[in-house]
């Protein structure tokens, strides 16, 4: 069979290709750990009071300690405290020293600040209900309570959620101080310790509860948005292998000899679709496998796979499918396997980044919303993103589908033109 013998000779092309082989396999799996085991690591960060607080107390009184104690218990921070006498010159060298991110300065007036405060604002209060109260209270010292001094290399985000939840620990110290100041004016007694929890720990709780399509109740963690998009990663970057291949075939004339011969053309490029498909479901089983089987030796997240297995495969075969096509695409229109190369490896990184593999759709410009809808590594993320994150079925990734399977047949449209114009076919 002419189809089973073409098939043959593009697998024994594609095991000669050792770095194309490498690409396709040994380097997704590789991004796949390092990214997984850094984004994780990020979240535990935020999660599980790992951020060095570096901390230097030159106060003496209470409520410095009463703001230690509410930051060691926001469970964000690891608290790191330091000689209350250090000046700001040998903070600053211990915080570039170790392994932190952040150092806060506790100045000697910080409790007298902070109880001038809860006393204009008791005065304040008083007087606003019509009880006796100094409404002209002198001014309160406008300086900061508090400097902190950070790494400049952190993301702005990062330092605004530090920031947040230091500013959180000190109005927490100072609403305290307020309410203690304001029942005691109003009953000339200290306000008991079980009002006062009752008062300021009775807070309403949040339940978070991801969007989903069914009645999962597992969270997401960076394995489900990891394993994804470096798997249509691997499958686009077959591009290095196939794209050159097709070069190769091109410069040897072998397109030109087929022409000669009782077969089609087409018969060599459905080999090398089916080929290079099995090629992309083997990789994604294979990174599938090493998220459920391998990362819970890594201390990773373990993947969870989704409930519609048949869903997962129809949409790896279409993702597949459109990675297999743009590598023929661009391996018919370079000249050279350089060019082939070079473009297809520079692309996919370009196209991944627009498509929301990189960069979270979410925090795209406005301007980019509508270049990302051109990149088929946005549709492939999507479909699995609602099986993997949103618990979806075949049904729900049939939208994200049609635009993937229309975009293919852009590129088989233009492998057609371009081989038609270099009078290949």
């Amino acid at each position: 069979m002419k189809l089973w013998a073409t098939i043959k000779k593009d697998v024994r092309i594609l095991l000669r290709d050792k770095v194309g082989l490498t690409f396709m396999f040994a380097m997704p799996i590789l991004l796949v750990l390092v990214v997984t085991a850094i984004q994780n690591n990020t979240f535990d960060l935020l999660s599980k009071n790992n951020i060095s607080l570096l901390v230097s107390n030159k106060d003496t009184g209470r409520f410095s300690k009463e703001f230690m104690q509410t930051v060691d218990k926001l469970g964000m921070f690891k608290v790191v405290e330091l000689p209350g006498k250090s000046n700001d010159e040998e903070v600053t060298t211990q915080l570039r020293n170790k392994d932190a991110v952040v150092a806060v300065i506790i100045p000697a007036d910080f409790s007298v600040q902070l109880n001038e405060r809860a006393k204009s604002i008791t005065d304040k209060a008083l007087s606003s209900f019509g009880l006796e109260g100094d409404s002209t209270a002198a001014k309160v010292n406008s300086t900061s309570a508090l400097l902190m001094y950070y790494k400049p290399e952190i993301q702005s985000s990062f330092k605004l959620s530090i920031q947040s939840a230091l500013t959180s620990a000190l109005q927490m110290v100072q609403s305290r101080q307020v309410l203690k100041t304001l029942y005691f004016s109003i009953n000339e007694k200290p306000l008991p310790d079980s009002l006062e929890d009752e008062m300021l720990n009775n807070r309403m709780a949040i339940d978070e509860k991801p969007l989903t399509r069914s009645d999962s109740k597992e969270i997401p963690n960076a394995s489900q948005h990891n394993v994804p998009a470096w798997t249509i990663f691997a499958m686009f970057f077959i591009v290095i292998s196939l794209g050159g291949s097709i070069v190769r075939e091109k410069s040897s004339g072998s397109f030109i000899r087929l022409k000669t011969l009782p077969t089609s053309f087409l018969t060599a490029l459905l080999s090398k679709q089916i080929t290079y498909l099995v090629v992309t479901v083997l990789q994604a089983i294979l990174i599938f496998l090493i998220g459920v089987w391998i990362f819970p030796y890594l201390s990773l997240p373990k993947l969870n796979m989704p409930s519609d297995i048949l869903g997962l495969f129809i949409v790896t075969l279409v993702c597949g499918l459109c990675a297999v096509n743009y590598a023929i695409c661009i391996g018919v229109l370079a000249k050279t396997q350089e060019q082939a190369n070079g473009f297809g490896a520079v692309s996919i990184v370009i196209l991944s980044v627009i498509g929301g593999l990189m960069v979270p759709s979410f925090a795209m410009p406005a301007s980019f919303k509508g270049v990302m809808m051109l990149s088929p590594l946005h549709w492939c993320l999507k479909s699995y993103y609602v099986l993997f994150l949103e618990g979806g079925k075949l049904k729900d990734v049939i939208i994200n589908i049609l635009p993937l399977i229309l975009i293919t047949l852009v590129f088989q449209l233009i492998t057609s033109i371009a081989l038609q114009k270099k009078n290949l076919i």
